[in-house]
């Protein structure tokens, strides 16, 4: 019998559901949008029914491709948006609120209230995590503070918190199962990450009780078995789960410490596998957990920093300066000019994350002349891409104190050529396409395969990984600094 794992990618905009057979080849996908909800400036929600209604309709549709029979299913895989979190009724299975997504504003007069009550440092020690709104702990504050009737189900014992992946579990299991993975958990605030179990000092400081929390559980381990899903038989394991961007740095075959990935996405999000070390970082970016494997496995840990604004960057000078017609437009105008031509953008426009943490900073556009041309413009966006993630790797490497290997890149805008030679221009390391850009997806159905043991360790894995182009350095190191140093005289402006 012809075996598949099916996995749920659970994004901001939307879901995708997917299959992967048993040589590793992804089959087929499908992917539902859903409403994007801002009740006020800064608030970002998302309803829950409509999360996991796009979850069953992505699962009908896929089944409806005739790829393979429901019971050829051997294991689910999760992976999904961290941070956002979620309250629902234990009885029934019901939101109770809307979901707070990880973009959400709404709790930073809270956490400037703890910062100035000097507890972050102590949040820094036990979670390798900024005291930032970004993280679930404040968001799931904020719920049991102001959901209507939630101190009554509480105190019969009925409501439910999670982040999305748990939610989900919850949903699949018919309520059997409340657990979130280990990587998801190290994303709340609320985790130790030498204990990878819920903190009594954190729990009470965000004063959340443990008791609606999900148990801390693997990234690879049979954690339930689906009941009463739409269009899936009853039984299926659920054997993999992991965040979004643990599952692509699994998906992209980082299994030994210095490995990286990069994934282009409306931001870019840069994580490099620590092995067993629980590294602090002293250069602003993020510790967190990247996966466990099993039972008895050790967990792997991982430096992580984030820019705010990469491939959104480009839908700007689509959408605002109107300088193209779609995002896809912005290489061949990139192209029409040799260089950025002394134009500098900083793409501040929702602040600056990793290293420099900078959420009230603007973007700014800088070195216009006469002959500054609409090429330069779109020339200077794609440096500024690649400029940013230079930072944070550089700062990954003065946290590990040796030199990277080969950067692994994925997500949509990994498919824009000049993007790519001039991340490897700028960093001076050489970057890698793997030939399967769908690189969560293919984390949460490698975590699931080892779950089940349709793959019996990360080699066979590994094996499966296949590169599709290699761009190697072109510009000289007198060329990089002079590059660095006009990037970097631009940014102390717009930091001034």
């Amino acid at each position: 019998m012809a075996e598949f794992v099916l996995a749920i990618d659970q994004g901001t905009t939307g879901s995708t559901v997917a299959l992967m057979d048993s040589a590793g080849k992804l089959r087929a996908s499908v992917n539902r949008e859903f409403p994007q909800l801002y009740p006020q400036p800064g608030w970002v929600d998302h309803r829950p029914a409509d999360i996991w209604s796009s979850v069953v309709k992505c699962i009908r549709a896929l089944l409806r491709k005739g790829i393979c029979k429901p019971s050829e299913i051997v294991a689910i895989g999760i992976t999904n948006q961290r941070e956002t979190a979620l309250l629902w009724d234990r009885d029934n299975g019901e939101a109770l609120n809307n979901a707070v997504v990880w973009q959400c504003r709404r709790t930073t007069a809270f956490c400037e209230q703890l910062k100035a009550d000097g507890h972050e440092k102590m949040i820094r020690r036990k979670t390798g995590l900024l005291l930032d709104p970004y993280f679930s702990a404040s968001k799931f504050r904020w719920l049991l503070d102001n959901t209507p009737g939630v101190g009554r189900l509480r105190r019969e014992g009925r409501v439910a918190a999670g982040t999305v992946d748990s939610y989900l579990i919850w949903q699949l299991t018919a309520g059997e199962r409340h657990v979130t993975d280990v990587s998801n958990a190290s994303r709340t605030s609320l985790m130790n990450l030498k204990t990878r179990r819920w903190d009594s000092q954190l729990l009470e400081l965000f004063d959340v009780p443990k008791a609606i929390l999900p148990e801390i559980v693997p990234s690879s381990a049979v954690l339930g078995h689906t009941r009463n899903v739409p269009g899936l038989p009853d039984g299926i394991p659920i054997a993999g789960v992991a965040g979004d961007q643990q599952a692509a740095l699994f998906g992209q075959a980082c299994f030994a410490p210095a490995d990286a990935k990069c994934t282009f996405g409306t931001g870019s999000f840069i994580v490099m596998n620590t092995g067993a070390e629980l590294l602090h970082s002293k250069a602003g970016l993020l510790t967190t957990v990247a996966w466990q494997l099993g039972e008895r496995g050790k967990p792997v840990y991982a430096l992580e920093g984030g820019a705010f604004v990469c491939g959104a960057a480009v839908q700007w000078l689509r959408d605002g300066l109107q300088l193209i017609k779609r995002a896809a437009d912005v290489e061949s105008l990139a192209r029409t000019v040799p260089d950025h031509g002394g134009v500098e953008f900083i793409p501040a426009l929702t602040g600056l994350g990793a290293p420099h943490w900078a959420p009230e900073a603007r973007g700014t556009l800088s070195g216009l002349t006469r002959g500054s041309e609409r090429g330069h413009i779109a020339r200077a966006t794609l440096d500024a891409m690649a400029l940013q993630n230079a930072d944070i790797l550089r700062a990954m490497e003065a946290d590990i104190g040796k030199r990277m290997k080969p950067l692994r890149v994925d997500g949509g805008a990994a498919a824009n050529d000049l993007l790519m030679q001039t991340q490897a221009d700028v960093l001076g390391r050489k970057l890698i396409r793997p030939q399967v850009i769908e690189t969560t997806v293919a984390g949460a159905c490698y975590l699931a395969g080892l779950g089940v043991g349709l793959w019996k360790t990360p080699a066979e894995i590994k094996k499966i990984w296949q590169a599709e182009r290699e761009f190697s350095v072109a510009m000289n190191a007198t060329a990089r600094r002079r590059r660095q140093a006009s990037w970097e005289e631009a940014l102390k402006r717009t930091l001034l």
